[in-house]
């Protein structure tokens, strides 16, 4: 009998308990229900995730596109029922924080979602994964805006007045970027309104949506606006005249996360699900078609398409992250505020 020692058995009975503790992929079928926004997120995770990478996994997948409002509504009014109707819940990253606090989401480690140890450590929390992620950037005309901005205070150049487009359903971010110039930040977003309020008395333009938005740049009824760097890469893609600029205030994040309910009627599919969306392929496909970066640090894309839309180490060491907690707390206020007072 060959004599095993201590040292090794240790390392082999560890083996043994870990693996036991990941969840069985293959065994994770049946019907799992995915909300999310519809559109072509819900159509790239069909083709990317769905069709190929859980092509042989014996899950039925069912989308269920709605809102964001309107997903964790659900989450939260069905969070007491011993099972819910949702399995997977796509959200931004302020969404799963809350859905958090309020006792909703189920916690997630690489024992449930194995691919959580390629994600990038600053993206990471304890009931979500990062599915992708985009600078917060100035867009703007380069035909009509001269010299090339820098700042957010450069939106508020008069030369530029009633030429400047802000998104209604992105006020958080608005009254943020302005309060980074205003001596405020994430964390205290107050002086961001009487800033704001300086644009609006220099016309500045409402849109209810990003489509909204791209149109006013396209049609050159806007020059210049605060926006996502991956949509600045679609509007390039789809012919829009418009640049680029990373404001010296800071790359802030956009991230879109992904958890699930706590009272998912098909936890283990969920995972699988979930460690799915973080997979090489997928990520890689995400990124060239939206344009956003992947969160799977070993993703390795195309140098021309790195250069647009993913980021350096150094940009990574400046990012500004969001205050959750804080956000959370003061949100009811900004949106009375916006909806209010700047809107009117």
């Amino acid at each position: 009998m060959t004599d095993i020692s201590r040292r090794k058995f240790g390392m082999l009975t560890g083996g043994l308990l870990l693996s036991s503790a990941l969840p069985s992929f293959a065994q994770a079928g049946g019907r799992v229900v995915v909300g999310t926004w519809g559109g072509d997120y819900q159509n790239l995770q069909q083709a990317n995730i769905v069709d190929t990478v859980l092509k042989e996994s014996g899950m039925q997948v069912v989308f269920d596109p709605a809102a964001e409002t309107v997903r964790k509504s659900k989450i939260l009014a069905e969070r007491r029922l011993p099972r819910g109707s949702m399995d997977v819940a796509c959200l931004t990253r302020q969404g799963t924080y809350e859905m958090y606090a309020n006792g909703a989401l189920e916690e997630l480690d690489e024992t449930k979602v194995p691919n959580i140890v390629k994600v990038h450590p600053f993206l990471r929390t304890k009931y979500s994964i990062p599915h992708m992620y985009t600078g917060r950037v100035i867009l703007y005309n380069p035909k009509e805006v001269n010299p090339a901005p820098t700042s957010y205070a450069d939106l508020w150049d008069k030369k530029y007045a009633g030429r400047i487009g802000v998104i209604d359903i992105q006020y958080q971010n608005t009254i943020e970027s302005a309060a980074m110039i205003a001596g405020g930040g994430p964390s205290n977003v107050e002086p961001g309104k009487a800033k704001l309020l300086q644009l609006k008395q220099q016309g500045v333009k409402i849109y209810p949506t990003n489509e909204a938005m791209a149109q006013a740049l396209k049609t050159g009824e806007v020059v210049m606006c605060i926006m996502w760097n991956a949509r600045g890469y679609m509007w390039q893609k789809a012919g829009i005249d418009v640049q680029v600029a990373v404001p010296k205030e800071g790359l802030a994040l956009y991230i879109s996360d992904v958890g699930v309910p706590k009272n998912a009627p098909n936890k283990q599919a969920a995972f699988a699900y979930l460690n799915a969306m973080l997979e090489e392929a997928p990520q890689s496909a995400f990124a060239s078609k939206m344009g956003y970066a992947p969160p799977n640090s070993t993703v390795k894309l195309d140098p021309a398409l790195a250069a647009v839309i993913d980021y350096s180490k150094d940009q990574q060491g400046g990012f500004v992250l969001p205050d959750l907690e804080y956000m959370a707390k003061v949100d009811a206020d900004l949106q009375n505020w916006w909806e209010k007072v700047f809107k009117v």
